[in-house]
């Protein structure tokens, strides 16, 4: 058994606050350390948290010889060199989405991990969303036939995030605001594909042009010079089914942000409006139709159904954070129960994945070459985009060495001491 993870958290942002308690309680979990480019950050969650260790800054916590591995939570366009660095540097890596801005720091990552054997499991909500355990469960067993068409989004609108920029990149917010939205594209393509089996091999994409922050989208108003919020694709999967995704940032809409709309096969689909799921079977000549919504809504969403302004309150987010009946919680680490989660109950098996992949030597499910087929879609999309729509072909990493955590495993308390 390996010695447990003493880690390092870069970034104390308001994303990692949501993750510092659950490596803190982890059985696999010994020592947490933090460091941010703003001290005061740093002191404030040390109030807060109680952490082990203050770094100075990045440089000297990833070259640490007290810790064996890093979380970064830090902007996205820093996710791809701090991982490589902490690669080479001899570190396990858990990364916040996306995992790479750049191919070739995707590939990077994906060679060090290779030649080292080190741990990298990226922190993706969307392969533990329940419809991505239902239709991913439902399409391995065999019953919905082949894949024809499946479409997944992200609708986060600019006006909730102005904040989260001004919060991490102060006066210059405006130029990482306009991030391209297809360089953060895995909580859309990690539902489908994941539950498709399969990878994207081209891909066509359309962008709408923001007419709205001039300032935000556009030439010399971002780090990219993207002027898209709303960028479509259009993805061929190995399997021939094509797959729809889009990443929308200039949307009016509220919750779900993220979500699969429909997943099809020959003989049987699953399709999501809001909060009502359905599942329509047709294995002969009759057609089946089963609700399923109280299967993958929170439990605690379902409890209110009936409540005066229900639907009005589905929208905002309320009850949109806990679990559903769906994810099997069961096989979490008890030490964990008593803390709040997030993000459709995700948190906890993100944190768990990485901690169960490092201790046994196995691969998390959402590792480097994973990571890469959820990624690699969206950088190429934006590449057509920019030229009107081109067929663009998506370099492919190959699949994972070595065995890959099983799903349906079970709690085993000796897989963390």
């Amino acid at each position: 058994m390996r010695e447990k993870l003493r880690i390092g958290l870069v970034g104390c942002g308001q994303f990692c606050r949501a993750f510092v308690p659950i490596f803190q309680c982890h059985p696999a979990v010994e020592f947490v350390g933090i460091t941010d480019k703003f001290p005061e950050r740093c002191r404030e969650f040390d109030e807060k948290f109680h952490v082990d260790r203050i770094y100075d800054d990045f440089d000297h916590l990833v070259h640490s010889d007290e810790l064996n591995s890093i979380a970064i939570f830090s902007q996205r366009d820093t996710h791809g060199w701090m991982a490589i660095e902490a690669l080479k540097s001899g570190k396990h890596v858990y990364s916040a989405v996306p995992m790479a801005l750049k191919v070739e720091e995707i590939q990077e990552i994906i060679r060090l991990a290779a030649e080292t054997g080190l741990t990298y499991s990226m922190g993706e909500t969307g392969i533990y969303r329940p419809a991505s355990i239902f239709c991913r469960t439902r399409y391995a067993a065999g019953e919905m036939g082949d894949l024809v068409y499946a479409e997944a989004q992200y609708n986060h609108d600019m006006k909730g995030l102005y904040n989260v920029f001004k919060y991490t990149e102060g006066d210059k917010w405006k130029l990482m605001a306009g991030l391209p939205p297809m360089f953060y594209p895995t909580h859309s393509t990690s539902m489908v594909l994941s539950a498709a089996r399969a990878h994207a091999v081209k891909t066509a994409a359309f962008g709408w042009t923001d007419n709205v922050d001039l300032d935000i989208f556009g030439e010399g108003m971002n780090y990219w010079d993207n002027p898209f919020s709303n960028t479509s694709m259009l993805l061929k999967l190995n399997n021939d089914a094509t797959v729809r995704i889009s990443e929308n940032r200039r949307i009016a809409w509220g919750v779900p942000e993220t979500y699969i709309t429909s997943f099809n096969g020959t003989k049987a689909s699953y399709e999501c409006s809001l909060i009502q799921h359905s599942y329509i079977s047709r294995p002969d000549r009759e057609v089946f139709y089963e609700d399923v919504s109280d299967l993958l809504n929170p439990a605690e969403l379902t409890a209110h159904r009936g409540e005066v302004d229900f639907m009005q309150s589905c929208v905002r987010g309320k009850w949109s954070g806990g679990y559903a009946p769906i994810q099997k919680t069961g096989r979490l680490p008890r030490e964990l129960d008593h803390l709040a989660t997030g993000h459709a109950g995700t948190h906890r098996f993100m944190v768990d994945d990485f901690c169960q992949a490092y201790m046994t030597g196995k691969q998390s499910p959402t590792n480097p070459w994973a990571a890469a087929r959820y990624n690699l879609p969206g950088l190429i999309a934006h590449q057509s985009a920019l030229n009107g729509g081109t067929l663009m072909d998506i370099p492919d990493p190959g699949d994972p060495p070595g065995e890959v955590l099983s799903e349906d495993r079970e709690f085993n308390e000796c897989d963390y001491h």
